[in-house]
């Protein structure tokens, strides 16, 4: 009886550690992927369809087999566009929930806030909007657009014969790191084609600011004083509702005053009637509007994943350039992780370099091997009535990004690489 006591406890014991292998080997079947997005506060009108983004992509990885045979797993946080909660938000995941990756951020007060976070834990963050430059971080992939690939390209439109010839232009933006470092190189680069400092007006609002009025008949008497005039905007998150409802109140077409746009896409536009707005512009380097076949398929299967996971107004969803951006970023870092055969952050960050995906917007896109940023092409769309644009310009093929602009002084001296750390 003795004995078989003892055999019961030995055989409970094994039983017990047999278990716990079990378990560990079963939570080591999943990859766990971080998603930080603001679902709440004013940045949510934009970031709330990149979190869905990225769950109908793992979601799809996973039905293809997912990532070297385990499924990802994503964690999904929302740090309800409050910038030092983004860092907490961050410390979490890769402390917390171990994520292997993080996909997140829209603003890049969002982003500098998180970046000493992934330097010190050595995470790996992939940003998915177009932003001013001026950084190279080794925890980082851009899958967004550099200056040179938007806002250079849109203004140098705007200038054009095609675009209006503008010879005044009105910079206008939300008050934080993005609108003003992309301004002052706007500023540089306005000065080199000869446009005086007289012609340039440059503002600026607090995040959530909603009434136009003054802004917009400055605007008015700006334009009013003989030169052709523009309005290059980068307003963030739901300050563009009343912006645009403002510049329809007002009459201010584009034919008189065009808007060129790098934060409003078609998300935003779905707020708004767009009639007013009709001839209006925007720079990205996906338009939801582009004929061919990748398209079709990312169209179709993210309005097909709106109606099965109901979302709001699923009906009417769109897709969008951050949208792709991120679509892109998830697919690229699945197969740097087959390639090293590993999640380990150095080891993807090497494997990383010269991947490339055959993109939505019908061009295959590649990661630098040194610069961490997309080459991509670039579009400028105009406004129709129905919230979709229709592309007036566009590069001939994908763009290399410059992340630190030439027209900053200095910065002829920086590398084209991350320093490693």
């Amino acid at each position: 009886m003795h004995s078989n006591r003892r055999h019961f406890i030995k055989a409970t014991v094994v039983a017990a550690a047999l278990a716990s292998v079990g378990l560990s080997a079963h939570a080591a079947d999943t990859i766990k992927v971080g998603i930080l997005h603001s679902l709440s506060g004013t940045m949510a009108i934009s970031e709330t369809a990149l979190k869905e983004t990225a769950l109908m992509t793992i979601e799809e990885i996973n039905k293809a087999g997912g990532v070297m045979g385990k499924q990802l797993e994503p964690v999904v946080v929302d740090p309800a566009s409050n910038w030092p909660l983004f860092a907490e938000k961050a410390r979490q995941l890769l402390t917390k929930d171990k994520v292997a990756v993080t996909f997140g951020c829209w603003t890049s007060v969002s982003r500098k806030s998180v970046l000493p976070v992934y330097k010190e834990l050595n995470g790996l963050l992939f940003y998915p909007v177009q932003y001013e430059g001026e950084e190279l971080e080794k925890n980082v992939f851009y899958t967004g657009a550099a200056p040179n690939q938007q806002a250079i390209p849109a203004v140098e439109y705007l200038m054009s014969k095609d675009g209006g010839e503008a010879r005044r232009f009105v910079l206008l933006g939300t008050d934080y790191v993005y609108p003003r470092t992309t301004n002052k190189i706007l500023r540089a680069f306005l000065k080199t084609k000869g446009v005086a400092d007289a012609d340039i007006m440059e503002e600026y609002t607090p995040f959530g600011h909603s009434d136009y009025q003054t802004i917009i008949a400055k605007i008015k008497k700006f334009a009013s004083e003989g030169k052709k005039t523009a309005v290059v905007s980068t307003i963030n998150g739901d300050s563009n509702v009343p912006f645009y409802k403002e510049l329809g109140n007002a009459g201010l077409k584009a034919t008189d005053v065009p808007v060129v746009a790098f934060s409003v896409g078609e998300e935003e536009l779905r707020g708004v009637d767009a009639k007013p707005l009709v001839g209006h512009l925007a720079a990205w380097n996906y338009f939801q509007s582009l004929k061919n076949p990748e398209n079709a398929r990312f169209i179709k299967m993210y309005k097909d994943w709106a109606v099965r996971k109901k979302l709001p107004n699923a009906g009417t969803v769109v897709t969008n350039d951050p949208m792709e951006a991120t679509y892109i970023g998830i697919h690229m870092w699945a197969q740097a992780v087959e390639k090293a055969k590993s999640t380990d952050t150095d080891k993807v960050i090497a494997a990383m370099a010269g991947q490339t995906f055959k993109a939505p917007s019908g061009f295959t896109v590649k990661m630098d091997e040194k610069n961490h940023h997309l080459h991509k092409p670039v579009f400028v769309g105009e406004v129709k009535a129905d919230g979709q644009f229709s592309v007036v310009w566009k590069s001939p093929g994908p763009v290399k990004a410059a992340p630190w602009s030439p027209y900053i002084p200095g910065n002829d001296k920086k590398k084209g690489e991350p320093e490693a750390r």
